[in-house]
């Protein structure tokens, strides 16, 4: 399985960086992060030397750019055909979603670790806590996997790219604002304590912001773990379904 799997990886690896998608993603996840740390995160207004205003805005970044790096995995596969060739070849469709998924969040890794000029400057400029820096780092990691898994499945219900942009835009926005505090009042003002809590516990901000904080609450990593699970054991359901299509 792992000499398979590796084949769909390095293939779909490769892929991102035969065409100008993966140079154009970095340079705008680039930019939007020195825009939202810099400025909109008035982080020299702040006076603090950490990279908080950087991360309190991967869940926004993530909701635009991650649904258009996900939406190719399957929909751009299906609409050319190129679908009934790759499971022809002798691999199975775990190791196809899974090889799939491995590519896009080790693209999605190093876009992240391009970001490490920022901690430079808060080291730099000061003495940040490394631990919450570090421990934050691997918390969008974990988060940014989730929003993929989500945008492998939303991919493989369609070939209209545009289609799957929308639908993993929209479930993610979902699962973001499941814990947005306007929600969570809305909620408090009629619902159990326990019905609120449950709505927050589905929420990417309620398990990032323990991890930014430096907590790796391992309730945290069981939820995206789990999320990531289920998602592309759906995509792989999918595939399945349609691939007669």
């Amino acid at each position: 399985m792992l000499s398979t799997l590796q084949v769909v990886f390095k293939r779909e690896f490769n892929s991102y960086f035969a065409t100008p998608i993966a140079y154009i993603f970095i340079i705008i996840f680039l930019f939007l992060s020195g825009v939202f740390t810099f400025y909109l995160g008035n982080f020299f207004a702040r006076g603090q030397a950490d990279l908080q205003p950087f991360f309190m805005f991967h869940p926004w970044l993530y909701l635009f750019l991650i649904p258009a790096l996900a939406m190719r995995l399957w929909a751009e596969e299906r609409k050319s055909g190129n679908i009934e060739l790759l499971l022809t070849l002798p691999i199975t469709i775990t190791e196809a979603v899974l090889g799939k998924f491995f590519a896009a969040w080790a693209f999605t890794g190093i876009t992240l670790c391009l970001t490490f000029p920022f901690w430079l400057t808060v080291n730099y400029l000061g003495s940040p806590d490394n631990g919450v820096i570090l421990a934050s780092y691997f918390g969008s990691f974990l988060m940014a996997g989730a929003f993929l898994a989500i945008g492998s499945c939303m991919s493989a219900l369609t070939k209209n790219q545009v289609v799957a942009f929308i639908l993993t835009a929209v479930v993610c926005l979902a699962f973001i604002l499941s814990g947005f505090p306007m929600v969570l009042d809305f909620f408090n003002g009629w619902a159990p304590q326990i019905i609120v809590e449950t709505i927050s516990a589905f929420s990417f901000l309620t398990h990032f912001d323990t991890i930014s904080k430096g907590i790796v609450d391992i309730r945290g990593l069981i939820y995206f773990s789990s999320l990531i699970v289920f998602w592309l054991f759906a995509t792989a359901t999918l595939i399945e379904m349609k691939k007669a299509d």
